[in-house]
């Protein structure tokens, strides 16, 4: 599989990101029900706390409790004064110290991920780092990229589509990898 060089897929490009996007959407006071809502809602609750290094186990709980949507969160090394959230969903992924991640009924990659790109450009996060070998493209990856947090961390940022309990489902996520692991 080759890798994406750039955080924008084609798609995405296409669609004219240097122009901007508007594929944020509010979701205060939305109510998910049909796949469309829990979708954008989903997606937003991404953009909004994902990259926030004040969530914590108990925030994403309460957070993310979207009927019709699933998480996965952790964070064994916390940059806030937070304690320590363990991995409880999926194992932690070797080589890193934090996962958050949401999960949705249907195909809606193309959206998720320039929700994402916005959520990084919004949080300042726009610094290309190495993608890490362990980190492969899949044939339902929409976005798959690399962008430096600090001079000593790296997060990863992977959105696509996999089969679920329901069918396929899109999922969003970012990891911050350990700084032994970061490539300079």
């Amino acid at each position: 599989m080759r890798r994406r060089a750039a955080i924008v897929p084609k798609a995405l490009r296409a669609l004219g990101f240097a122009a901007g996007l508007d594929v944020l959407l509010s979701v205060s006071g939305a109510q998910a029900g049909d796949p469309a809502s829990t979708a954008r809602a989903a997606m937003d609750l991404f953009a909004q706390n994902c990259f926030s290094p004040f969530m914590t186990a108990e925030k994403a709980r309460k957070t993310f409790a979207l009927s019709g949507a699933t998480y996965d969160f952790y964070d064994l090394d916390p940059f806030s004064s937070a304690d320590p959230s363990p991995a409880t969903g999926r194992p932690a992924t070797p080589g890193t110290d934090r996962r958050c991640e949401i999960a949705f009924a249907g195909n809606h990659a193309d959206k998720a991920a320039a929700t994402a790109v916005e959520a990084l450009t919004k949080e300042g996060i726009t610094t290309p780092a190495p993608l890490p070998a362990s980190y492969t493209e899949t044939e339902t990856t929409t976005l798959l990229a690399a962008r430096r947090l600090n001079p000593r961390r790296t997060a990863i940022v992977h959105v696509g589509t996999r089969n679920g309990p329901q069918g396929t489902e899109t999922f969003m996520l970012v990891e911050r990898l350990l700084p032994t692991n970061d490539q300079n």
